[in-house]
C-alpha cells in the first residue's frame, strides 16, 4: 500500500500562551510520519502568529510553515483556508489541532492509524467514549450536559450514534473531503456539525477514539446557546432531506474565486 501524505493542520486564533506548547507536544513518532506542521493564524489580535514564526526559525523546524489570513475568517472559515491548502500540497490525509491545546497531540498517533491504514475516512477524537472521563478531565456540568443533550438530539435526528459532535479533534482523508461542497458551508462553529453530516449522507466511514479531556485557562470563543440551536436546525434540516431521500449537502467540491483569494493573501 502506498504511503500517504500526512498533515497537521494547527488552527489558531489569540493563542499566544499555548501555541508553542501545543506544537512541542506533537511526539516524535508522529513528527517523522509527516510530511508538514502549517500553522494558520486567523488574524489574531495577539502575538500568535510571530510567536510561531519565531519558535520555527529558533528550532530550525523545516516541516512547520506559518500562515496569516490577512482578515478574519471565523472557526469554519479558517479551516476551510486549510483543508484547500492541504489539497494544494497533495496531501492524503489532515488532522486537524487546536493551537490552545486543549485537545491532546499525544494522542496523534492513535488518531490517524485508521486513516494511514485505509480503515477510515474520517476519525473522531471524542471525550464522551469513555464514562465520566470528560467530568475527571474538568469539563464544567452545564457543557458536560449540554453536549449530552445536543448530541443525543442529534443522534436521533441523523440517524447516526456518536458519542459525542462537539469535540474540535478531527482528522481527515483528503479524498473524502473533495467529495463534500465544503467550501459552500457556514465560516461559524457549526462547520463541524455540517462535515460530520455531509460525510455521514454520502455514508463515509467515521470512526471514533477516545482523547482525554482537558479544560485550563484558554479562552473559549464559542457563544453557547447560538452555537446549540444553529446545531439543531442543521441537523434538523439534514433529517427532513433524508425523510425525503435528498442530499443536505448536494455536489462535490468547488472551489470559488474569493476562496482562491483567501488561500493568496496568507
Amino acid at each position: 500500500m502506498k504511503k500517504k501524505k500526512v498533515g497537521i493542520f494547527i488552527i489558531a486564533y489569540n493563542a499566544v500562551d499555548h501555541l508553542i506548547e501545543t506544537i512541542s507536544r506533537i511526539p516524535k513518532e508522529t513528527y517523522d510520519q509527516v510530511e508538514e506542521i502549517f500553522v494558520i493564524d486567523d488574524c489574531s489580535q495577539d502575538n500568535t502568529y510571530y510567536a510561531a514564526l519565531g519558535y520555527k526559525h529558533e528550532h530550525k523546524i523545516d516541516k512547520l510553515t506559518v500562515h496569516r489570513n490577512q482578515v478574519n475568517h471565523g472557526y469554519g472559515g479558517n479551516q476551510k483556508v486549510g483543508y484547500l491548502y492541504a489539497m494544494d500540497r497533495g496531501l492524503d490525509v489532515v488532522a486537524l489541532v487546536h493551537g490552545d491545546g486543549q485537545y491532546a497531540p499525544e494522542k496523534l498517533p492513535d488518531l490517524l492509524e485508521p486513516l494511514v491504514n485505509g480503515e477510515a475516512d474520517m476519525v473522531f477524537g471524542s471525550r464522551m467514549c469513555r464514562k465520566g472521563e470528560a467530568l475527571r478531565g474538568g469539563m464544567p456540568l452545564y457543557k458536560y450536559f449540554g453536549n449530552r443533550v445536543l448530541t443525543t438530539i442529534q443522534n436521533r435526528l441523523s440517524g447516526m450514534n456518536l458519542s459525542e459532535y462537539h469535540s474540535g479533534y478531527r482528522l481527515y482523508s483528503m479524498d473524502a473531503l473533495r467529495q463534500v461542497p465544503f467550501t459552500n458551508f457556514t465560516d461559524t462553529w457549526h462547520f463541524d456539525t455540517e462535515i460530520i453530516l455531509a460525510l455521514a449522507e454520502r455514508d463515509m466511514r467515521i470512526v471514533e477514539r477516545p482523547i482525554p479531556t482537558y479544560y485550563g485557562d484558554e479562552i473559549c470563543h464559542v457563544n453557547g446557546i447560538p452555537y446549540a440551536l444553529h446545531c439543531i436546525e442543521t441537523t434538523f434540516r439534514f433529517y427532513n432531506h433524508r425523510k425525503h431521500n435528498k442530499l443536505m449537502f448536494p455536489g462535490t467540491l468547488e472551489i470559488p474565486a474569493q476562496t482562491q483569494q483567501k488561500i493568496a493573501v496568507m
